[in-house]
């Protein structure tokens, strides 16, 4: 990582615009670690799926700061907790992450250039069959993994992992020349998916395009910072209308019969439900951006737990944590006996002193990985782990872009893991590690077979090419 004098000039003018705005301390320093952290995940290899998964994790922490500046609304976080501590806590921990990745990435340090190493894996037409295939049978997997506890983590893996192909394809969209109208028609498509969907899953596709017209994005063609801006435009938009329209499309999704079983009834009403809120006035708009900031900045219930430990309740001494590694390391497949985690929404009922939905109302209220560390070791020894934790998805990433020769197997696998594990702020602990191990062991480990079997099929053809090539048959006098 090297830092340069234009980067020093850009990042003084951000901050100093950012304080000409906001007027506040608290939301130049926020900025800053931003700053600091996507540099600091700069791989150096035109992939972007780290910064775009810390900036999204950093959004958890910062974007209330923002909104109040920018809209003169004041997020109900504002007015209800002493918010302050909780976004410092927040943020550091943002910066621990990223600096563990840094120590990582500069310990096992990128491939040798001078390698052998192919682009492609696959035909276009086998990941067009792949992403069909994935597309027809899109979301199955999870919806029956409950019914399998002892490898449900495997079965809702294997079922993200499609996300990896769709990312394929967005790529050769994109690159060596870029098709805008089938990459818009693939992301359309996705969307539509997504947001028929119990969950928002229109998210996914968006950030995945996101990432890969960043792999190809030139500072001077202007047509690139115009689908940017269409991206992040996009992205603000969906996310507001289906805050907007979830409640409703939610209940009918539980309560229509017919919902379960045909996405055209799902997206009929979908449709209906758009055309209203759309329409609706401009003071429902702004109660639903609020409520969309509310729900992403998650400092609320964590500020509240900064207030109470150790003044009402003692710090754990690592017991979450504890609770934590053992669950992922006696995966149910051998230990089928194995209890389940508290729900997540009785810590935060324990430690917030809230009484939010738990299980009884078949939800859960998401606490945080930071509240837990803090609660177990307090200040500051509470970024050790997070630290750690940080630093070994840098390992995973490092050595997956060592031991990957092909490099479509390498970015997929790496951007899906990378972010499903790394872009929410709002995991426990239990959570948090259980997904980043699930990538490696169920996807990494697969991935790295497919890519060896490739590529002894690699070199025994490029060595046919070469003796070919050498032929008195063939050679050219």
């Amino acid at each position: 990582m090297r830092v340069t004098f234009s980067d020093c000039v850009v990042a003084g003018a951000i901050c100093g615009l950012t304080a000409l705005i906001s007027l506040d301390v608290l939301t130049v320093f926020a900025v800053f670690v931003l700053l600091v952290c996507l540099k600091l995940v700069d791989t150096g290899d035109n992939l972007f799926v780290l910064a775009a998964a810390l900036a999204f994790h950093w959004s958890q922490t910062s974007l209330g700061l923002l909104y109040k500046p920018i809209s003169g609304r004041q997020p109900s976080a504002m007015i209800s907790s002493d918010y302050q501590p909780m976004v410092l806590v927040g943020l550091t921990c943002v910066l621990m992450i990223a600096v563990g990745i840094r120590l990582a990435l500069t310990i096992v340090g990128p491939p040798d250039p001078d390698e052998d190493r192919p682009a492609f894996a696959f035909r276009t037409g086998t990941l067009v069959v792949a992403y069909v295939v994935g597309v027809l049978f899109e979301g199955t997997l999870s919806a029956i993994a409950p019914e399998y506890p002892t490898i449900r983590q495997l079965l809702v893996t294997i079922d993200l992992a499609r996300l990896g192909v769709l990312f394929l394809i967005l790529r050769r969209t994109l690159n060596p020349v870029p098709h805008w109208t089938i990459f818009g028609a693939v992301l359309v498509i996705e969307i539509g998916l997504g947001i028929t969907g119990y969950f928002a899953g229109f998210r996914e596709p968006v950030v995945l395009a996101a990432i890969a017209m960043l792999e190809i994005f030139d500072r001077r063609n202007t047509r690139h910072w115009t689908a940017l801006a269409v991206a992040g435009t996009l992205a603000v938009a969906l996310g507001i209308v289906w805050m907007g329209i979830r409640v409703d499309y939610r209940r009918d999704y539980v309560e229509v019969d017919s919902f379960g079983s045909s996405r055209s009834a799902r997206a009929e009403r979908i449709s209906g439900l758009v055309s209203d809120f759309v329409h609706s006035d401009a003071t429902l708009l702004w109660q639903t951006a609020d409520a969309l900031v509310d729900r992403m900045w998650a400092v609320y219930y964590p500020a509240l737990a900064l207030e109470r430990v150790p003044s009402v309740l003692p710090h754990t001494n690592g017991e979450i944590l504890t609770a934590a590694l053992v669950h992922i390391v006696t995966p149910r497949v051998f230990f089928p006996d194995k209890p389940e985690l508290p729900s997540d929404s009785d810590e935060v009922r324990k430690y917030s002193g809230v009484m939010v939905a738990g299980r009884e109302q078949g939800t859960s209220i998401a606490f945080g990985y930071a509240p837990e560390a803090y609660i177990d070791f307090g200040m500051p020894l509470m970024f050790a782990p997070v630290f750690l934790f940080g630093f070994a998805m840098g390992m995973t990433y490092a050595w997956a872009r060592r031991l990957l020769w092909h490099r479509e197997l390498f970015v997929a696998y790496a951007t899906v893991s990378m972010w499903l594990s790394l872009y929410l702020f709002e995991r426990s602990w239990a959570t948090l590690l259980g997904v980043a191990l699930g990538f490696v062991v169920y996807l990494g480990v697969p991935v790295l077979i497919l890519d060896r079997t490739l590529l002894v099929r690699y070199f025994k053809q490029r060595e046919r090419d070469d003796a070919l090539s050498l032929s008195p048959e063939t050679s050219v006098p």
